[in-house]
C-alpha cells in the first residue's frame, strides 16, 4: 500500500530558520527525522563534519552556537522542489575572542515522511574580521 508523503514548503523551511534565529534546540529537531544527518559546513572530512544519529545532530546544532553565542541567520530565501530544498542565507556571528564573522551561505535539504533527513550547509570561507571592525560589504 501507498503512503502519502507531507510535502515541506518553504513556510516550513523558515520556521526551521527562526528556530535556529532563536536559539531553540527542541523546536529544531521537531523537523528533523530520528535518524537525520547534519553535514556542517567546515570539518577534516570532504563533507564537513558529519554528525549522523539525532544525538549527535543535537549536538552538533548546538556546538554552532557555543561556537558563536549570538549566531544570526538573515535574509532568508527558500526553495522546495520534491523531496529537495534549498536556504540561502547570511551567516552573522562573533566567537568568544571577539572576532566577527559575516558570510553567506546555503543548506541543501532532503526531505522523507515530513521531516528533514539532510541538512548539508555550505557557506563562504571568508576570515573573520578582529574585534571592533565592521565585515560588511
Amino acid at each position: 500500500m501507498a503512503t502519502t508523503i507531507p510535502d515541506l514548503t518553504t513556510d516550513v523551511l523558515q520556521a526551521f530558520a527562526d528556530a535556529w534565529n532563536r536559539h531553540d534546540i527542541d523546536a529544531l529537531m521537531s523537523f528533523m527525522t530520528d535518524d537525520c544527518v547534519f553535514e556542517s559546513s567546515a570539518g577534516p572530512d570532504i563533507c564537513g563534519t558529519r554528525y549522523a544519529g539525532r544525538e549527535a545532530v543535537r549536538a552538533g546544532f548546538s556546538e554552532v552556537w557555543a561556537t558563536f553565542p549570538d549566531a544570526h541567520w538573515g535574509h532568508a530565501r527558500h526553495w522546495v522542489q520534491g523531496d529537495r530544498g534549498v536556504s540561502e542565507w547570511t551567516f552573522t556571528g562573533t566567537r568568544a575572542d571577539g572576532s566577527r564573522v559575516e558570510v553567506q551561505g546555503c543548506d541543501l535539504f532532503t526531505f522523507r515522511d515530513g521531516k528533514i533527513a539532510l541538512k548539508n550547509s555550505y557557506r563562504k570561507n571568508r576570515p573573520p574580521a578582529s574585534a571592533g571592525t565592521n565585515q560588511s560589504r
